[in-house]
């Protein structure tokens, strides 16, 4: 059973779902893989708040208000192997500062032994992260510095990361 609701943030409605174990997404309408669920081919959605839910819907408010939230709701990452790699690198990666995709190959690489690891692969792994916001990919940049990529348009990176900076929102 997959759990769902809607958040009405700041900058758009979001789709939140969960299963028993964790929340398993958090789009924006209209962002690039929105609702994919790999791994529940088969499920059935409830329009019901769940615990976990619940929990997530707190720490966007708290987000949104411009504070850091101090928890993180339980979370069900699906994913490959790597893909979970790197999501969980995003969740190490401080409220307000940023990473480069090449800074997150170099660790993956150290951690498995290896030379050197693709930042092209953390890419598209930052890319298919199911849980926006709450797992910070808007937090990764290109090596230049430039705001590359983010599912949910560029423009809400820019504005995810002028909340954590202080900025006031922008309508």
């Amino acid at each position: 059973m997959i759990y769902r609701t809607y958040y009405l943030s700041p900058l758009g409605r979001m789709l939140l779902a969960a299963d028993d174990i964790g929340l398993v997404g958090a789009w924006f309408e209209g962002q690039k893989y929105f609702g994919e669920f790999p791994g529940h081919r088969d499920f059935v959605f409830e329009e019901k708040e769940n615990c976990i839910l619940k929990d997530a819907l707190r720490w966007l408010d708290i987000y949104f208000s411009g504070q850091k939230p101090d928890f993180l709701p339980k979370l069900h990452l699906i994913g490959t192997d790597f893909q979970r790699e790197v999501w969980d690198i995003l969740l190490e990666i401080p409220y307000g500062q940023t990473v480069t995709y090449g800074e997150i190959a170099r660790k993956i690489a150290d951690k498995r032994g290896l030379k050197t690891m693709s930042a092209q692969a953390v890419g598209g792994a930052v890319g298919h992260n199911r849980v926006s916001v709450i797992v910070p990919c808007h937090r990764v940049i290109g090596s230049d510095g430039s705001l590359t990529g983010y599912a949910g348009g560029i423009e809400r990176k820019i504005k995810l990361l002028d909340i954590e900076n202080g900025s006031c929102l922008k309508s």
